[in-house]
């Protein structure tokens, strides 16, 4: 008997084991080009964020399937090239709300899941400030927040790593707090990014 499981994305079967199905893969699209974001030095980015990849990335979300985490990280990886030494890895947190909703920051199982790939280091370093949610927001209000503070003096060369950049609001912001704190180089990785017409 040939075991299946849901396919993240559309619901329908896949192999055992396997996050996205056959179809659903070959729909997936590519990152825009767009502009590195205020604050880094670079932004890389593994897919679009279009029909297939909105609903891999709310499944993540809102459908606990952690299971996904592997899937784009093994995505990334093969993407990105590997850190330096001496980079620290880190993640734009969501806000203590979120996490606590979900169980989960599915920015920091990533940044996580890519470390551990990379060896390279991974520690928190920013905290999120308080404030309204990204989403529903217009592109004005978005780039007015979050706003993020160092936990604590950071490396000289940090990786960021978030979910989805659409504005790049989130990674700016990220890369200031980390910038203020002492970082020289500020790097980052996205599993997702839209084309700039909505998002955080």
């Amino acid at each position: 008997m040939l075991l299946t499981s849901p396919c993240a994305a559309c619901g329908g079967l896949a192999p055992a084991g396997v996050a996205v199905c056959g179809r659903c893969t070959a729909e997936l699209s590519p990152p825009p080009s767009l502009s590195v974001p205020l604050g880094l030095d670079a932004c890389s980015t593994l897919l679009g964020y279009d029909d297939v990849e909105r609903s891999l990335i709310t499944a993540l979300k809102n459908r606990q399937r952690r299971d996904l985490v592997g899937w784009l990280a093994a995505g990334l990886a093969a993407e990105v090239s590997e850190p330096a030494v001496g980079v620290v890895v880190t993640w734009a947190p969501t806000s203590p709300e979120r996490r606590r909703r979900r169980g989960f920051d599915q920015a920091e199982l990533l940044a996580r899941a890519l470390a551990r790939r990379w060896g390279r280091p991974c520690r928190p370093l920013l905290r999120r400030e308080p404030g309204p949610p990204q989403a529903g927001r217009s592109r004005i209000e978005r780039r007015a927040h979050p706003g993020f503070a160092a936990l604590r003096p950071v490396p000289r060369r940090v990786l960021l790593v978030d979910d989805v950049a659409t504005t790049g609001a989130t990674l700016t912001a990220a890369a200031r707090a980390l910038r203020r704190a002492g970082a020289a180089e500020v790097t980052a990785v996205v599993a997702a990014r839209a084309s700039g017409r909505s998002g955080h």
